[in-house]
């Protein structure tokens, strides 16, 4: 009697240890996963010749956006289900322009900057 739940403490501490290494598992395959798929997005969304400068949101599907295409510039409206060009613009009737600085600061930071931050917040014990 007392082997027998010896024996059913040892099965349920096993089968714990089995969905812990599982869940590891999926842990590890969905951040490998997560990470390459990151990587061929950028590289297939990391074009030189389209840019797009300025976006205004009109209404919940519809947006104006100021892109440089090349040399040009375009104003075009992007809506659900259709994009048009509403004009092309000189490089004069543009107010602003992103230097080249404000580019590479307006991307977004990567998980391991944000964890390095919290990571300062809360204090070691």
């Amino acid at each position: 009697m007392i082997l027998m739940e010896i024996s059913s403490g040892w099965d349920s501490f096993f089968q714990l240890i089995g969905v812990l290494l599982i869940f590891l598992f999926v842990l590890a395959i969905t951040y490998f996963t997560t990470k390459w798929i990151a990587g061929y997005q950028k590289g297939t969304m990391s074009n030189k010749n389209i840019k797009v400068i300025e976006s205004f949101r009109v209404n919940n599907n519809k947006l104006i956006q100021i892109i440089q295409v090349g040399e040009k510039y375009l104003a075009i409206s992007v809506c659900k289900d259709s994009i048009n060009v509403l004009t092309e613009l000189t490089k004069e009737q543009l107010t602003w322009l992103p230097t080249e600085d404000e580019t590479t600061a307006a991307k977004a930071p990567n998980f391991q900057e944000i964890l390095e931050k919290l990571k300062g917040k809360f204090p070691r014990k």
